[in-house]
């Protein structure tokens, strides 16, 4: 077993995150940014916009990220022993393009309760300030959900551009990542990432997000894997596993799946972004 230790489930229970940890080697990452290239080249279109969101269904590759052992293990420390892959999101950042992702809490839209559920940001390339890595307000997970506003910028990588005004930058702190490295936070967390100022591209693939069983969608419908232990809950409806890229069956589960995240995202939106 690779739980986390005393002191990785203190970091997380008092600053909301916790980070690196150590999962996958460079290999079984090259592997990654080798099965997005192709993807990308082969079918331009594919993560594009809301197609960035639930890849693992199209992808053995990626599934067998959300089903990771070592990833797992650390996932139970957090939320116990009964796991179930609720979503996952690709977060590309192409050189020196003016993508970012605002300060927010992902418990504010996402209708998942209660609680029991961790977001897992896996490192595909370094994750650097230079280059956008998240930025986590310490501590905000143990306050309310905050006032967002929804800004629909552009260029900004979350779905409404929703936003919490006036974080104090004292109180954050860089997530650094190395490739194949992970890190854990909190449904409540308030964190945001800015543009990637580098002259490569930064990759990050989330588990968003790994839940237990006994959580619920409260807003609408979430399809999920069992990734450990038993859903005796039966709150959603269960998905197989891909065994080979792109294939019809799976497409066609993967737009369902996103079909029903966006009207999740978007309930009660006065209108609808590009993501």
């Amino acid at each position: 077993m690779n739980s986390l230790n005393a002191d990785q489930i203190k970091n997380y229970e008092d600053h909301g995150f916790v980070a690196p940890i150590n999962v996958l080697s460079l290999k079984e990452v090259k592997r990654i940014k080798e099965e997005i290239e192709h993807i990308e080249k082969k079918w331009p279109n594919e993560l594009i916009g809301l197609g960035r969101n639930n890849v693992h269904y199209i992808s053995p590759v990626f599934d067998q990220v959300c089903h990771n052992s070592k990833i797992l293990d650390a996932v139970e420390s957090i939320i116990g022993k009964n796991i179930l892959v609720g979503g996952t999101t690709l977060f590309i950042k192409d050189p020196d393009a003016k993508g970012f992702v605002s300060w927010h809490q992902d418990a504010k839209y996402i209708g998942f309760e209660p609680y029991n559920w961790v977001t897992a940001w896996l490192a595909i390339t370094d994750a650097n300030e230079e280059n956008g890595c998240m930025r986590m307000w310490l501590g905000s997970h143990k306050e309310k959900i905050k006032d967002h506003k929804d800004t629909y910028d552009k260029n900004n990588l979350l779905t409404r551009g929703q936003t919490v005004q006036n974080v104090p930058i004292e109180e954050t702190a860089l997530n650094i990542l190395k490739p194949g490295q992970l890190s854990l936070h909190h449904p409540m967390i308030v964190h945001g990432s800015g543009p990637n100022k580098s002259n490569k591209r930064r990759i990050g693939f989330v588990i968003q997000s790994y839940i237990g069983t006994n959580v619920d969608q409260v807003i609408g419908k979430v399809y999920v894997q069992q990734a450990r232990g038993k859903d005796t809950f039966k709150y959603h409806e269960h998905t197989t596993r891909p065994v080979e890229l792109m294939n019809k069956d799976d497409i066609i589960l993967k737009n369902k799946a996103n079909e029903e995240l966006s009207k999740i995202f978007y309930k009660d939106a006065k209108k609808i972004g590009k993501y």
